[in-house]
């Protein structure tokens, strides 16, 4: 992945999955609503022009931003509403683009992704996948 925005539900786990990306030496930033308005404007622009490979942040930037042909979006953890869930894959495979949103369910989140694809009336593809450590 070239460029990734990777979505959290908290400024607590946004910048713990920073903080995993750039032991992993993966160019990142964190935004979230304890960064400054300048902090937050920087790393959008060093995202925007390709300086950072993935922005790790919260529902923040689900609505408003325009990042011209992202090709991924990651759902670390489901939002807390499901209108959320449709406005951060909405962020990626816009404007006739191609563009790929990937959500990470745990067993203990399986009823709340239930309830986001009932309210928002979808129902999405999953797979499951081998037990894997997070910590």
């Amino acid at each position: 992945m070239t460029q990734v925005l990777i979505f959290c539900s908290s400024t607590y786990q946004v910048d713990h999955v920073n903080d995993k990306l750039k032991k992993n030496e993966i160019a990142s930033k964190a935004i979230h609503s304890k960064k400054s308005q300048g902090a937050r404007n920087s790393a959008l622009s060093e995202f925007k022009s390709g300086e950072l490979t993935a922005l790790v942040t919260t529902d923040l930037l689900a609505r408003g931003i325009d990042i011209e042909f992202l090709p991924f979006v990651i759902n670390y953890e489901l939002p807390r509403s499901p209108k959320d869930f449709v406005h951060r894959i909405g962020r990626t495979g816009r404007a006739e683009n191609p563009g790929e949103a990937i959500t990470f369910i745990s067993s203990e989140e399986s009823h709340h992704w239930r309830v986001i694809q009932k309210k928002m009336k979808i129902k999405v593809w999953t797979e499951d996948l081998p037990e894997w450590n997070s910590k």
